[in-house]
C-alpha cells in the first residue's frame, strides 16, 4: 500500500545532475493500464501491448509497475505470465494513481556530486488541463520513501514548479531540450508568472543544466501542448534526432521546419554544430476524426534495448533503420502503437528510467 510521505529536502542542492537516458538503468517505472476511459473503445488491447513491453524490458532490467489495487496486480501478473515476461524482475507497488503516464507524473531521478541517486519531485498538475492529478502528484514521494532516497521539490520563490518528464530531454552532460509551447506559453498555465530565466535557473540547480535548447512547438494532436519527446531527442552527447515533415500541407511541416532551423543555428558549448539526424513521421494517424500524436521520436532507451513505436506505415522501416544505426550496441525493436497512441501517448510517455 502507499506509504507516508517523507519530507522533501530543504534549501538548494549542490551538484545534482540528470543522467542521459542511455546511461545504465537500475530499472524502468510503469503504471499498469486500468482505466478504460483512457482508451475508449480500444482498452481491451492495451494490457497486452504493455505486457509485450514489460516482456522485453524484463530481459534487460528491473521493471516497477504501479497498480491501484491488489486485484489489478493479480490480473496484470496473469497477463504478464502468459506473455512470457520475466516476473523475477518485476515488482508491483499498490499506490493509487489518476493515470498511467509516469514519464510526466513520476520522479525525475538525478545523481548528486558523489554519484548517489536522488529524486526531484516537480509538481504535476495533469498538463494544466484536467482536474484529477493529486494522486499522480504523490508518486515521487512514494518512490522516494520506498527506496530511501533524498527528495527535492524544485521551486521558484514560493511557487513549486511544474515540470513533466516528457517536456525535457537531456544529454547527461549539461544540455537540455524543451519547447516554448509547453513551458513558456501563458495559455498552458504550467508556471504562470515564471520567466524563461527562472526556469533555466531551476534546470541548473536541480538537473545540472548549463545549456537549454528551446524548440518552438510540438506535433499535431499532442494533448500535452508541445512535449519535446515527440519531436526532438538526444541520442548521444552531441547527436540529436529531430522529426521532420516534408509535406507542406501537413500541420507539422512549419513547426518542425522551425525546430530544425533552431537546431542548425545552435552550437555545443565547444562552439561546434550538433550532429543532427532527421527522423520521419508516419502518415497522420486518425481515430474517431481525431488526429493522434503519432511519432517515432517517442522511443525509449533501455539497457541493451531501444523500443520504438510503429504505426503500420512505410516509414516504420526507415525510422527503425535510422535508430538502429544510432544505437549499434542495442537491439532496436518496434512496438505496434496504433492502439496505444489513442491514449495520446506511447512508449516514452509511459516509462520513467531509474539510473543504476
Amino acid at each position: 500500500m502507499s506509504q507516508p510521505e517523507s519530507g522533501p529536502q530543504s534549501g538548494t542542492p549542490a551538484g545534482l545532475r540528470m543522467p542521459a537516458e542511455w546511461d545504465h538503468h537500475e530499472g524502468t517505472w510503469l503504471g499498469w493500464p486500468q482505466n478504460p476511459a483512457d482508451w475508449p473503445g480500444k482498452f481491451a488491447a492495451i494490457p497486452w501491448v504493455y505486457a509485450e513491453i514489460v516482456r522485453l524490458l524484463s530481459q534487460h532490467e528491473n521493471v516497477h509497475i504501479l497498480v491501484n489495487s491488489e486485484g489489478v496486480q493479480t490480473r496484470a501478473q496473469s497477463i504478464l505470465k502468459r506473455a512470457g515476461a520475466n516476473l523475477d524482475r518485476v515488482d508491483f507497488h499498490v499506490w493509487p494513481t489518476d493515470r498511467v503516464w509516469l514519464r510526466d507524473s513520476g520522479p525525475i531521478f538525478v545523481k548528486d556530486a558523489h554519484d548517489a541517486i536522488a529524486i526531484t519531485d516537480w509538481k504535476f498538475n495533469a498538463w494544466a488541463k484536467y482536474d484529477d492529478w493529486r494522486k499522480d502528484d504523490q508518486v515521487p514521494a512514494h518512490v522516494a520513501k520506498l527506496l530511501g532516497l533524498p527528495r527535492w521539490q524544485p521551486a521558484s520563490g514560493n511557487s513549486r514548479l511544474v515540470l513533466e518528464g516528457g517536456s525535457i530531454d537531456v544529454n547527461g552532460q549539461g544540455a537540455l531540450i524543451t519547447t516554448e509551447e509547453c513551458l513558456l506559453s501563458e495559455v498552458q498555465q504550467r508556471n504562470p508568472g515564471i520567466s524563461r530565466e527562472q526556469l533555466e535557473q531551476a534546470f541548473r540547480d536541480y538537473l545540472g543544466i548549463d545549456q537549454v535548447l528551446w524548440m518552438d512547438r510540438g506535433v499535431a494532436g499532442d494533448d500535452t501542448h508541445g512535449h519535446v519527446d515527440d519531436i526532438t531527442r538526444f541520442v548521444g552527447p552531441t547527436t540529436i534526432v529531430t522529426a521532420v515533415e516534408p509535406n507542406t500541407a501537413d500541420d507539422n511541416h512549419l513547426p518542425l521546419k522551425e525546430n530544425l532551423a533552431r537546431l542548425k543555428a545552435s552550437r555545443t558549448p565547444e562552439g561546434k554544430q550538433w550532429t543532427i539526424v532527421e527522423l520521419p513521421l508516419p502518415r497522420p494517424v486518425v481515430f474517431r476524426s481525431q488526429r493522434l500524436p503519432a511519432s517515432y521520436a517517442n522511443f525509449y532507451i533501455a539497457n541493451g534495448l531501444v523500443l520504438v513505436p510503429t504505426f503500420h506505415d512505410p516509414n516504420d522501416r526507415i525510422a527503425l533503420n535510422i535508430l538502429a544505426e544510432l544505437f549499434p550496441t542495442r537491439e532496436v525493436v518496434g512496438i505496434h502503437a496504433v492502439d496505444l497512441v489513442w491514449g495520446l501517448g506511447t512508449l516514452h510517455c509511459m516509462t520513467q528510467q531509474q539510473p543504476g
